[in-house]
């Protein structure tokens, strides 16, 4: 299994975990590599805490330094 390299992710799929995740929201991708074995992906969801999900419910995305700068200035003003 490819070691997931992108430091966030794109929610598409919500389901089964409504309350945790918003579709089209973007969340930060914490290294799992034992996860990732497993298809698994770790995600700091709506509750600030960071769990596992499945990697088929996301689209991994990266960001330039100055937005990605940003977007973990927003994740840690919320």
């Amino acid at each position: 299994m490819k070691r997931q390299k992108k430091r966030f992710a794109l929610c598409l799929d919500n389901a089964d975990n409504e309350a945790s995740l918003i579709p089209g929201k973007v969340y930060r991708v914490k290294p799992d590599a034992k996860a990732a074995k497993d298809d698994l992906v770790r995600i700091v969801d709506e509750s600030g805490e960071d769990y596992l999900y499945h990697k088929s419910q996301f689209v991994f995305v990266d960001f330039p330094p100055s937005v990605a700068k940003k977007v973990l200035a927003l994740e840690a003003a919320a």
